[in-house]
């Protein structure tokens, strides 16, 4: 236990020192201080552990997910939008391991914006998405309706 002195307050915590090993690497003592005196230190040194983990989900919803501005004012409606934001980043998250094509977090959330409105299965398009596009292109060709058909094969129009 110590005591520390800042502003004419004590403020009265815990030191705990333990050595950091990482294969491959030198071995170093590392020092927590915290005020938790009821914790375990092993649950302590592992929350730290776990700390990385934690800042790599934030960045990477502050990263995909900006929440600029929230849609209502209420502290339920701000709870709303950051569980929603959490679900998103959870379900791309799955997406994304059970996919057998590599993407990047960022290149699939923007993808997924992208798509999100058509009908068509996330798991086989992501993993060959050149061939789904073109059958997407043909069928929307298909349905086109009948017009001046020199725009569409790439000429350009009279002006």
């Amino acid at each position: 236990m110590a005591v520390f002195r800042k502003d004419g307050i004590n403020h009265v915590a815990r030191i705990i020192t333990y050595v950091d090993i990482k294969k491959g690497r030198t071995p170093k003592l590392i020092s927590l201080l915290t005020n938790d005196f009821d914790m375990p230190m092993e649950t302590i040194v592992d929350i730290y552990r776990r700390r990385w983990q934690i800042e790599s989900l934030f960045k990477q919803i502050k990263l995909n997910f900006p929440l600029r501005y929230f849609y209502g004012e209420s502290a339920n409606a701000i709870k709303i939008q950051i569980w929603v934001t959490l679900i998103a980043n959870l379900l791309l998250s799955l997406l994304q391991s059970s996919l057998e094509r590599n993407w990047s977090f960022s290149g699939l959330a923007t993808m997924v914006r992208i798509v999100l409105m058509y009908y068509l299965n996330m798991q086989t398009f992501f993993n060959q998405p050149d061939a789904d596009l073109k059958i997407m292109l043909a069928e929307a060709s298909e349905e086109a309706p009948p017009g001046n058909t020199s725009i569409e094969q790439g000429a350009c129009p009279e002006t």
